[in-house]
């Protein structure tokens, strides 16, 4: 140490009172106390590569016009950094430190790499600028890491790191991505509010105690996330892929409207086009612990998701639509109803031999699901709103079950006829107007019928004829079979005879005999609108009911 302070007296520069070294070379030096270069101004390297100092490294304000690297040194105290300019790389690459590490304002202007850095104590980098990549791979902090008001040029990447006592990075800015792949937090973490450009990615990273995380970015990726305790991520502009991610407490994803701020300020943002938060995929995935809040699902994966029924849906969570007005199925116009879909349903009927346009076609690399998959789907969704009491919510994913049923090849040929049947007259009991619809095609082919061939020619009068016999008279009363009209049909469609048949329709509606003569032809046809009308009626009805249960 004694030497040390002698040389860099010796190399003081009495203008400035600061130590003034060119290159600064160190290789596997032992200093046995501290290691002391506060303010000195390197203008080339320093390199102290694997040495080994016994107390605390110091570089206070000191300026390093070339790079730094302290590759597999050992410092037994701390090592502090704060307010240092280093105008090249700098690298701590297996650097083990015995206390702190502090790089507090800290200045670099090329990559910063701490790839399996060990610091028994607390990691301090708030308002560090790194004008590359910051890599810290491996890297393993026993204290607090603290990243906050970060910047980072390029990508910064924590990838299996382990962090102990807990990690915050309010504020921090990447000009890249932000990697924790495969990273543990053992205590609370604090991951934002932050900014980057590309992805923010979680995957295989596992989280033992409570996470706050809020970003700007335009993906996150969660697969297989382990959530061992509560987490709460706000996020803007994201992209989230929940694929096979490991949920123990509750986990809530939300998408904020407005700008994070940090201590008042509001951050700024790159411009990432749409801030709507979407969830690409929750395949894998036990959703018993899940909320999505005012996150768009119409991408969404569903298939394969466990407990899908216990999802939590809070806010407006649009899913993809059917397709909206008339469109094309080869030369033969088709017009959906309007209804919410999955992600997943879109993929099968676009793939489908003559498919209608307007149908989204699956990515690349994913798979398309039969019918039967998807029936299962949309029976937990359907599930699940019904259980929170919201069944006209429930309904569109009661719909697209029945049509994966009808749809589906496994499905007996008799239940798929009545299937069809039930979806032609009523939309599956969700569309009153079909089922009105033919209720009053139905009432309008019974008065058509009545006035042509239901009601007799007139109507027949009693004849009565009688027997006196001494004391007593006999009479009988005998009516005659109504005679079949004849004549034109334009004759027949009288307003008399209109009236007649629309009191036998109204009857036949809520299943009365209304008392009128009529033919044999009347007499059946009055027999089927009793069958058929008052089932419709019901129909629609349900329909109706359907859409505002509560």
């Amino acid at each position: 140490m004694e030497l040390l302070s002698e040389l860099l007296a010796a190399l003081t520069d009495p203008a400035t009172n600061r130590p003034h070294l060119g290159n600064a070379r160190f290789e596997f030096a032992v200093f046995s106390g501290n290691a002391g270069f506060d303010e000195a101004r390197i203008s080339g390297d320093a390199r102290f590569l694997a040495a080994e100092i016994g107390e605390d490294t110091r570089f206070h304000k000191a300026e390093i016009s070339g790079c730094a690297s302290f590759d597999r040194a050992k410092i037994g105290g701390r090592a502090v950094f704060d307010g240092v300019r280093i105008g090249g790389d700098a690298s701590f690459d297996r650097t083990t430190v015995g206390r702190r590490v502090v790089f507090d304002r800290a200045q670099i202007g090329g990559d910063a790499r701490f790839d399996r850095m060990k610091a028994a104590g607390r990691a301090v980098f708030d308002k560090v600028t790194i004008g590359g990549d910051a890599r810290f791979f491996g890297a393993e902090v026993r204290g607090f890491l603290s990243f906050d008001h970060a910047d980072v040029g390029a990508d910064a990447v924590f990838d299996r790191g382990k962090f102990t006592l807990g990690a915050s990075f309010r504020g921090a800015k990447a000009g890249g991505s932000v990697s924790f792949l495969g990273a543990v937090f053992e205590s609370a973490a604090v991951i934002g509010p932050l900014v980057c450009a590309r992805t923010l990615t979680l995957s295989e990273a596992e989280f033992r105690a409570m996470a706050t995380i809020e970003a700007a970015t335009a993906a996150v990726h969660c697969r297989r996330t382990r959530w061992a305790s509560t987490a709460a991520l706000r996020l803007r502009y994201a992209v989230v892929d929940l694929s096979d991610a490991v949920l123990e407490y509750p986990v809530s994803i939300t998408a904020s409207s407005r700008s994070f701020t940090v201590f008042g300020q509001e951050m700024s943002e790159p411009d990432l086009g749409d801030s709507r938060v979407r969830v690409a995929s929750l395949r894998g995935v036990d959703t018993a612990h899940l909320v999505l809040s005012d996150v768009d699902l119409t991408d969404c994966r569903f298939a394969g998701t466990v407990h899908l029924d216990e999802l939590r849906l809070e806010g407006r969570c649009p899913l993809p639509a059917a397709p909206s007005g008339l469109r094309w199925r080869g030369v033969r116009p088709v017009r959906w109803t309007p209804r919410r879909t999955l992600a997943e349903e879109q993929h099968w009927r676009a793939t489908r031999h003559g498919a209608a346009d307007g149908w989204t076609s699956a990515p690349d690399r994913v798979g398309v699901l039969e019918p039967a998959a998807l029936a299962s789907s949309y029976r937990q969704l359907r599930k699940g709103f019904e259980d929170g009491k919201n069944e006209p919510g429930a309904a569109d994913f009661y719909y697209g079950e029945m049509e994966m049923r009808r749809h589906d090849p496994d499905t007996p040929r008799a239940e798929r006829g009545l299937l069809t049947a039930y979806w032609a007259l009523s939309g599956y009991g969700l569309r009153a107007s079909r089922a009105l619809g033919w209720l009053l095609a139905a009432m309008t082919a019974t008065v058509v019928a009545m006035m042509l061939w239901g009601l007799p020619q007139e109507d027949p009068k009693s004849v009565s004829t009688g027997a006196f016999t001494g004391r007593s008279i006999t009479l009988t009363a005998v009516r005659p079979d109504p005679v079949n009209p004849d004549g034109p049909y334009r004759k027949r469609l009288s307003t008399d005879r209109f009236d007649k048949s629309l009191q036998v329709v109204i009857n036949s509606v809520v299943f009365r005999a209304s008392g009128q003569n009529l033919t044999a032809a009347g007499t059946y046809t009055e027999m089927a609108s009793r069958l058929v009308e008052p089932v419709l009626l019901g129909l629609a009805v349900l329909a109706t009911r359907s859409r505002v249960k509560r």
